[in-house]
C-alpha cells in the first residue's frame, strides 16, 4: 500500500498484449496448423525489397509532381476529378506491382 492507503498492483513485464499482437500470434498459429513454415529473410532479400520499396517512392513520388503540375493546368472540375481519379489508379497499380516484387522476393526463400 502507498501512503494514500491504495494498493498498487503492478503488471507482469510482459503486460497485457495489443489487438496486433493477439491478431498476429492467431495468424501465426493458423499457419502452423496449416503447415507453413516460417523462414527467415537472407540479408540479400531484405536488400531486394527495401530496393522494391524505394522504387516505388520514386514512381510515386514522380507520379505525384506530374499530377500536381496536371492540377495547375486543369480548367474545370471534371478535369481535376478526372486527374485525380487517374493518380488513385496509378497509386493502386504501382503498390500492386511493389506488393506482388515483394512476394516474389520472399518466395524465393521457399525455393
Amino acid at each position: 500500500m502507498d501512503s494514500a492507503g491504495y494498493t498498487i498492483v503492478l503488471m507482469p513485464a510482459d503486460g497485457p498484449k495489443s489487438a496486433y499482437e493477439l491478431a498476429m500470434e492467431r495468424l501465426r498459429l493458423k499457419d502452423r496448423e496449416a503447415g507453413v513454415e516460417e523462414r527467415p529473410l537472407t540479408e540479400a532479400q531484405k536488400a531486394a525489397i527495401a530496393e522494391a520499396r524505394q522504387v516505388y517512392q520514386a514512381r510515386m513520388a514522380e507520379r505525384e509532381i506530374l499530377h500536381r503540375d496536371a492540377l495547375h493546368k486543369a480548367q474545370t472540375r471534371e478535369e481535376v476529378e478526372k486527374l485525380d481519379s487517374e493518380l488513385a489508379i496509378d497509386r493502386d497499380r504501382l503498390a500492386s506491382d511493389r506488393d506482388r516484387k515483394i512476394a516474389e522476393i520472399k518466395q524465393q526463400s521457399a525455393k
